[in-house]
């Protein structure tokens, strides 16, 4: 699942988001309130976003949302088993899941929130969702299609980069997290994604060489 031209460059960034996660988590646990690079965007105290752009920021939203995620993960593991990729499709839903319940255990461990106690916040799970899909369906192209290093990292980065600021904007526009809490939510997928594909490669290896 992990390109080789990929590994070294995945890993080094999965170590450096790892730090983010938890440098971001240690900062802003227990805290109710922006800090001071969330200020440095925008005050997110309320919806900040308007028509017609408010109906963007909630279709994009909807994606992150349970029956939203559930529909792209069913659609991209259905593509992957059309393609005869069965190991693609574990690690699509593998992914996705991991990423998702990762980013709900640090939410209660951080305890950061917004507009009330109730609403934990750090990381968000919509950006770690929509970053840890597009990145892995990124690996499974780059492998298809036999990209090497230059061309695998750029269709990496748009990918990742892309999903996690459309969805990260959402998310801030619309005042369900601070920047930080999607910056946290983005590198939580950089950490897990590239991690899930390694042990889903390790778990079908040893399983072909006890068949043989």
């Amino acid at each position: 699942m992990l390109p080789p031209s990929l590994r070294a460059w995945l890993g080094l960034i999965a170590v450096l988001a790892a730090l983010a996660v938890a440098v971001l988590g240690v900062m802003y646990a227990g805290h109710s309130r922006s800090g001071t690079v969330d200020r440095w965007f925008v005050q997110p105290t309320a919806d900040s976003v308007q028509p017609p752009w408010r109906r963007v920021a909630l279709g994009i939203d909807f994606l992150g949302e349970p029956v939203g995620a559930a529909t792209l993960v069913v659609i991209a593991a259905t593509g992957c088993l059309l393609l005869r990729r069965p190991r693609a499709a574990v690690f699509v839903v593998a992914g996705a899941g991991v990423t998702v319940g990762t980013a709900t255990a640090l939410k209660f461990a951080v305890g950061r929130t917004i507009h009330g106690d109730g609403n934990l916040s750090y990381p968000s799970g919509h950006t770690a969702f929509v970053t840890a899909l597009a990145l892995a369906l990124a690996l499974l192209a780059t492998g298809r299609l036999g990209l090497g290093r230059t061309a695998g990292t750029l269709l990496v980065l748009a990918a990742t980069l892309a999903a996690g600021a459309a969805m990260g904007w959402a998310q801030v526009a619309l005042g369900a997290h601070y920047p930080t809490d999607v910056l946290g939510g983005w590198c939580t997928a950089l950490v897990l994604i590239p991690a899930t594909g390694w042990l889903v490669d390790r778990a079908a290896d040893a399983g072909g060489r006890r068949r043989r």
